[in-house]
């Protein structure tokens, strides 16, 4: 990884997404690491070395990203990653149960760019 650059694990099912997303993340200088799926998500992260920020999808077969979050709370996994869920899933109850897990941001896919969803992780990351 380049000095000063930042790593980011991007979990979602849908390849185009992944590397759409991907590519943008390379071009603003991310370290970029991607699963497609929770599971694999999960695999990634149980190295304990986990990215500075996890860009998450919720809704996946098999292991959703709720389960991810859960997973990552009960068996301290990445205990120093920033988690932000990045769904189609807006509904006030899916975002509050995604923070009780430790999400610290949510953005709606839908209403995002990928330059802006860079952006605003960007943002997330110098404030911390």
């Amino acid at each position: 990884m380049a000095a000063g650059s930042k790593s980011i694990l991007i979990v979602d099912d849908d390849r185009f997404l992944i590397d759409m997303y991907s590519l943008k993340f390379k071009e603003e200088g991310f370290d970029v690491a991607v699963a497609q799926g929770g599971e694999e998500a999960l695999t990634k992260l149980s190295d304990g070395k986990g990215p500075d920020v996890v860009l998450l999808d919720l809704i996946m077969p098999g292991v959703d990203g709720l389960e991810v979050l859960k997973t990552v709370k009960e068996k301290k996994l990445a205990p120093n990653s920033f988690f932000i869920v990045l769904s189609n899933q807006s509904q006030e109850g899916d975002i509050t149960r995604a923070k009780e897990l430790g999400a610290h941001h949510h953005i709606v896919k839908a209403s995002a760019v990928p330059s802006e969803v860079v952006v605003e992780v960007k943002k997330k990351l110098a404030a911390l």
